[in-house]
């Protein structure tokens, strides 16, 4: 190829990225138009369903050679910013910087919210209920080290509802202030983290001291005060504390998922919508008798309702009596799934429907 030829090509690119901005003003001057009339009619700025079919609809567009997963993420910064336009946004997550949390909370809404961490997960739900902040992200389960009890234990109270779930992959870093393993002496971490990547560790940094701290961000910070320390923690948090990226993915388990639910107001007489592609999560209790559980998860059967997950969960206040978390596949607002609710409240001592929701993309 000439000079000249890709001078070009370099030509085309810059007409095309012309049209691409003129484009994008103009799908911006119509997102503040949408956020005028949102305003107006008392209507939330972020919308999941509507998001999820908008996300699902670019998809299948894609033509190639971008790949539906690179739309996907284009996008998500595109809808970010839109949301921007017509309001501030605020996500609570759970703390500090640059946590899993906060990884979950930026792929999901994009960079452009603001992200106020929080110390537990309870914090979360209290800065929900008191109106801190419109959404929160909670982690809710992990492919590892299973249910995160702290949100299982609040989503049985709150009147919040599950919006959306996120499924991140858990992919583990080492980083440090300096440039090589070599002068490594300590590597600081979340014991989870630090337990997920033991064969790594071993296999390449034998004998170094483990030092187990608060969370992985935390191990990240703790770098500016040891030189001679590492940290297991995530992308993210070397990008935040100035770190050198040293290994990545050094987790054991290359499956490791952590799934989040997206927490806000319960949606109003005219939403959500069904997707077409949607979870419903749900709380019931049973009476304490012998074949309870098995006459609740008959309607299910019979309607032919996939039953994607379900967890006995303690009751506190009573030994031996359980709760029952479950998720199903389907939407409240289907006649097959309402129906079956119905029957399911007449055979049980409690249901709480904790909400219905487009299912999150789960990594392979």
């Amino acid at each position: 190829m000439s000079e000249q030829d890709l001078q070009g090509l370099r030509e085309r690119i810059e007409g095309v990225d012309g049209q691409i901005v003129r484009l994008l003003s103009e799908r911006a001057m119509v997102s503040e138009a949408i956020g005028r009339l949102k305003e107006t009619a008392g209507l939330p700025v972020y919308d999941p369903t509507r998001e999820a079919l908008l996300l699902g609809q670019i998809e299948a567009l894609a033509v190639g050679p971008l790949t539906r997963e690179a739309l996907r993420e284009i996008y998500r910064e595109i809808l970010s910013a839109s949301r921007a336009l017509q309001a501030p946004m605020r996500v609570l997550f759970l703390g500090p910087a640059a946590s899993f949390s906060h990884q979950a909370a930026l792929g999901h809404f994009g960079r452009q919210i603001a992200a106020e961490p929080k110390a537990t997960i309870l914090e979360v739900f209290d800065g929900l209920e008191r109106g801190q902040g419109a959404w929160g992200i909670a982690p809710v389960e992990n492919s590892t080290e299973g249910s995160v009890k702290a949100t299982l234990d609040r989503l049985i109270t709150t009147p919040l509802a599950i919006r959306t779930e996120i499924f991140l992959r858990v992919r583990h870093c080492l980083m440090a202030a300096a440039e090589s393993l070599e002068g490594i002496h300590r590597v600081y971490s979340h014991p989870q983290a630090l337990a997920q990547c033991q064969g790594w560790l071993r296999t390449n940094l034998p004998g170094r001291q483990l030092v187990e701290v608060a969370s992985t961000a935390g191990a990240a910070a703790r770098l500016k005060e040891d030189a001679e320390g590492a940290a297991v923690a995530s992308a993210l948090a070397a990008e935040t504390y100035g770190l050198n990226l040293l290994a990545e993915g050094i987790e054991d388990n290359p499956a490791n998922t952590t799934r989040f639910f997206v927490l806000g107001p319960k949606p109003g007489a005219n939403g959500p919508q069904a997707t077409g592609r949607d979870k419903t999560s749900i709380l019931f209790g049973t009476s304490h008798a012998p074949g309870s559980l098995h006459k609740a998860l008959e309607p299910f059967a019979a309607a032919g309702i996939n039953l994607m997950r379900i967890e006995s969960y303690p009751l506190r206040e009573r030994m031996w009596e359980y709760l029952f978390f479950a998720d199903f596949a389907g939407h409240v607002e289907e006649e097959q799934a309402r129906a079956c609710l119905e029957e399911l409240a007449r055979r049980t001592a409690f249901l709480k429907v904790l909400g219905s929701y487009p299912r999150g993309e789960e990594t392979p």
